[in-house]
């Protein structure tokens, strides 16, 4: 991610105008924080300038091209760090914008996979909280049956994607279909390695199988 940064700063260079290249560097971004070390405030701070940065350049590819589904999403997954850095429910704006986002950038790009994959988790997190309690701040939309529906959009457009197996999973779980979660976790080993966290979710992936073996043990007995 760092060298892919330095080489997309030098295209800017050439093409300062190129949406492409903008919304790249935003992702870089924010890969590269996501990695960072946040054990004491000074850490989280720097990794927040990160997600900082990356907005900046997701905001300047929409305004460079406000048809490009691509910088929409990049933008939307940039604002959900940065809210998190800050505190879910001290941004209620920033998941608001993330929605719109996503849904400008599906409905510029019915096959962008990220989409529909950012649409989900921005779905999962908003029910982190319950509806009672989210619902005076404009949040009632939050759904997790909304969710799986869009995780499993994404995994029809891009089958090999570890990570969205995985999540997709992980709420068949929370919602207490097994079996469905079953089926996309065991197949996420033969799965090739197209993200550099993938052999980690490799693991969370087989952990979650250990743990709904354990509970249809436990509903035997």
């Amino acid at each position: 991610n760092q060298k892919a940064l330095a080489l997309y700063a030098e295209a800017l260079v050439l093409e300062s105008g190129n949406d492409e290249i903008l919304w790249r560097i935003s992702r870089a971004y924010v890969d590269i924080a996501e990695h960072m070390p946040v054990g004491d405030e000074e850490e989280k701070e720097k990794q927040l300038l990160m997600y900082e940065k990356a907005l900046e350049f997701a905001n300047k590819s929409v305004e460079t091209n406000p048809n490009s589904s691509m910088a929409f999403t990049r933008r939307a997954v940039a604002t959900g760090r940065v809210s998190l850095s800050n505190g879910m429910w001290t941004s209620i704006g920033m998941m608001k914008d993330m929605r719109e986002d996503l849904e400008k950038a599906i409905s510029l790009d019915s096959a962008n996979h990220a989409a529909y994959y950012a649409l989900g988790r921005t779905h999962m997190r908003v029910i982190d909280r319950p509806f009672i309690l989210r619902w005076p701040l404009g949040l009632g939309w939050g759904s997790r049956e909304e969710a799986i529906k869009n995780f499993e959009k994404a995994i029809t457009l891009r089958e090999d994607f570890v990570l969205y197996r995985l999540e997709c999973a992980s709420a068949y779980i929370e919602e207490g279909e097994l079996e469905k979660a079953r089926a996309h976790l065991t197949i996420i080993s033969s799965l090739p390695t197209l993200d550099e966290d993938d052999e980690m979710y490799r693991k969370e992936a087989s952990e979650l199988l250990d743990k709904i073996k354990s509970e249809e043990e436990d509903d035997e007995r």
